[in-house]
This record gives C-alpha cells, structure tokens and sequence, in this order.
C-alpha cells in the first residue's frame, strides 16, 4: 500500500513537471536578417563535394625584407573539370581579371604607380 503512494506521489510530480516544461516551450524561429555575413573565405561546392568558386584573402608574399606580392583578395570560379575560368584579384598597388577560353587567358589589369 506504501508503494502505491510513493508511486501516486511521482506520478504526479511528473505530470506536473511534464505540464510546466510543455508550457515555457516555444516554437523556434529563424533570427531577423543579419546585417553582415563577416569570415576569412568563402567557398561554394558542387553535389561532389569539388570547390567551385572561393573568395579569399591571400597573405602577402615576401622575399627577405622586401614584399614580393602585397595581400590580395582573390575571386576564383571553375569550370566542372576545375580549371580556373574566372579570376579577380585587388591587391593595394594593382587590380586584375582573367578569363581563360580554349585559346588561352584573356588578361585584364591595372598597376597603381603609387598611392
């Protein structure tokens, strides 16, 4: 007859536990439009898994004291075999766009002589 009690008791206290947590639940929602999307790169993937387009920051290159290539940001899009098909490159001293066809890269660029 005890155990029929204590069994009563947390029973009970389990509905109205179970009645309280139903309660406070709410339906989850997406969060309002973020302002900025902020990251180090960005690659987009075909169904394979195979990087298809990427933005990034490339570091800068140096050759001892002196800086062989500034930092560059870099677009890069691919054909489905992934050979490069579009290139986009700003750096702080030149700028530069590729498109290659079957006849080879078309070349478009400017140098900065100076800021």
């Amino acid at each position: 007859m005890k155990l029929n009690k204590v069994l009563a008791v947390v029973t009970l206290v389990n509905m109205v536990m179970l009645i309280y947590v139903l309660s406070q639940a709410r339906p989850a929602a997406a969060q309002g439009d973020v302002p900025v999307l902020r990251g180090r790169a960005l690659e987009i993937v075909d169904s394979q898994g195979r990087v298809r387009a990427s933005l990034s920051i490339e570091p800068a290159v140096k050759n001892g004291a002196t800086t062989t290539y500034p930092e560059t940001v870099l677009f890069r899009m691919g054909d489905p075999n992934l050979m490069p098909v579009v290139k986009l490159t700003a750096s702080e001293n030149a700028s530069g766009l590729m498109l290659w066809q079957n006849s080879g890269p078309v070349l478009l660029g400017s140098r900065s002589s100076g800021r």
